[in-house]
């Protein structure tokens, strides 16, 4: 088994594959210290100031010198990201970037819904309007859980997802409150939908709906509280009752894998990230591309540092100035708030391995293969275009992975070393960095892409992910499903009143 790996040949440093020992050779190289796993090795003496090589990209200069065999982590290297950037659009040759092969059609059993939009679930969903009315949508859910145990029919589960926004917001927040609802809404993983609304929130039940515009009206209805004579519970069990008459009865059919659409996340990264599961999920999106389907991009501040290689991967100018704007935008969101733009990498990212925002970014954008990139999403819009799509949203995990589902991804891919329990409101399958994470929290973890670095080839990694995210799109269930961990998040930027 391999202990070691050097990414690319311009690199000056290698990366421990597992701990690694003082006197151990690497490449050539003799350590002179003890290595962990994940962390840098440098393959040859940095006098201060030089840059460091990983990728085939420079990931900032260390801040003294180094000497040849030990390690570099981020107590000696700094980020040599400053400022907002100008940018030139220098296309890659599409037929490179896109050269996919012959393959095999896939399908899976998924739900066609009437609008032609699939989902991968048959869930009833419980909406508040406003956090006000977070207990009585929880509860509504959970009598209704009680009454139809045992007879679900084709219903795979019955949620409310309560939030802390839609009242006392401007602007934007506001605005996005709504869209992220509204998506929900209209989201095909959900047969059927219950909206609670309190009756004098912001977030108006009548000005909703006319945002939420055309829906299946025997399958997404309404409660406005304050206007109820007497027990809003049962009135909403009523209505639950009405929606499950309808939902219960739906069934799965074959659909093309070209109707998938798959968020790409990644949390509690470490310096396996880059080698092992991000680039079995870039294999896995240029996959799916090729098979017609969706993956969307998102974590814009994790973009940072390997902005150039998506923009050079658009398919053209228009979508180029879109993922500019993507970018500086968000810079300019941190800057607004007096915030350092590059201070990215976490304390659990630094222990695992990874020093600056840059050889972050190198690894997170691995996810997305080689594909070209077809559209750029504002935060809380909704797909509109087939293929690479990169998406408006912050690195937190919650609020990204929320962003990626409110988009119209009926599942969430997301990629982690250190190891996180959360579910989004669709399928949120955790695949681990290293085998160690997915020895250790089987109860997480839901496909192990370690073994890439204990030399099983990636062709029958990929092959066999592929299998997995299938038999998922058609009904079994990841470990934040089974263990009922689902939630929301929306992205917050401005005033609360």
């Amino acid at each position: 088994m391999a202990k070691f790996i050097r990414i690319n040949p311009s690199d000056n440093v290698a990366v421990a594959l597992t701990d690694l020992q003082k006197g151990e050779v690497v490449y050539g190289t003799t350590l002179i210290e003890d290595i962990p796993a994940g962390h840098k090795i440098a393959l040859t003496s940095m006098p201060e100031g030089s840059n460091v090589i990983k990728y085939g990209f420079p990931i900032g200069h260390v801040t003294r010198e180094i000497a040849e065999g030990s390690r570099i982590d981020h107590q000696c290297i700094k980020t040599n990201l400053e400022g907002l950037l100008d940018y030139r659009y220098e296309p890659v040759d599409a037929a490179q970037a896109e050269d996919h092969g012959t393959m095999v059609q896939r399908t899976f059993r998924g739900f066609r819904r009437s609008s032609g939009n699939v989902g991968i679930r048959n869930q009833m969903w419980v909406i508040p309007t406003v956090g006000c009315v977070n207990g009585i949508a929880e509860t509504i859910a959970k009598r209704f859980n009680k009454e139809v145990a045992g007879k679900m029919g084709s219903v795979d589960a019955i949620v409310a997802f309560p939030h802390n926004y839609g009242c006392s917001q401007l602007g934007d927040d506001h605005q996005n409150t709504r869209n992220v609802l509204a998506d929900m809404v209209h989201h095909p993983n959900a047969g059927g939908v219950l909206i609670v609304s309190l009756g004098c929130e912001n977030n108006q039940l009548s000005a909703f709906k006319e945002l939420l515009g055309q829906v299946d009206e025997t399958r997404v209805k309404s409660i406005e509280v304050q206007k109820i004579d007497g027990d809003e519970i049962a009135v909403g069990l009523e209505k639950m009752r009405e929606i499950f008459d309808v939902c219960s009865k739906d069934e799965r059919t074959e659909i093309p894998v070209s109707e998938l659409k798959v968020g790409l996340k990644c949390g509690g990264s470490d310096g396996l990230s880059g080698i092992t599961a991000n680039p079995l999920l870039g294999v896995f999106s240029d996959w799916i591309v090729a098979q017609g389907g969706t993956t969307v991009l998102t974590e814009v501040p994790e973009m940072f540092g390997a902005e150039t290689i998506l923009m050079n991967r658009c398919q053209d100018e228009k979508t180029f100035d879109k993922t500019v704007s993507l970018i500086n935008d968000f810079k300019s969101y941190f800057m607004k708030n007096d915030q350092p733009v590059y201070e990215n990498p976490s304390p659990g990212n630094k222990a695992g391995g990874i020093s600056t925002l840059e050889e972050k970014s190198l690894g997170c954008t691995q996810k997305c293969g080689k594909s070209l990139v077809r559209d750029v999403l504002g935060y809380g819009q909704r797909i509109d275009t087939k293929g690479l799509n990169l998406l408006s949203a912050p690195g937190n995990d919650l609020v990204a992975s929320t962003a990626l589902a409110a988009s119209g991804c009926q599942m969430v891919l997301f990629t982690t070393g250190r190891g996180t329990p959360f579910g989004s409101f669709v399928p949120t399958m955790k695949i681990s960095t290293n085998s160690r994470l997915a020895s250790s929290k089987p109860n997480w973890i839901d496909f192990n892409a370690g073994v890439l670095a204990e030399d099983e080839p990636m062709e029958t990694v990929s092959s066999r992910f592929i299998d997995y995210v299938l038999s998922v799109a058609s009904g079994e269930e990841v470990n934040n499903e089974k263990n009922e961990w689902r939630e929301i998040a929306i992205f917050k930027t401005g005033v609360t009143l």
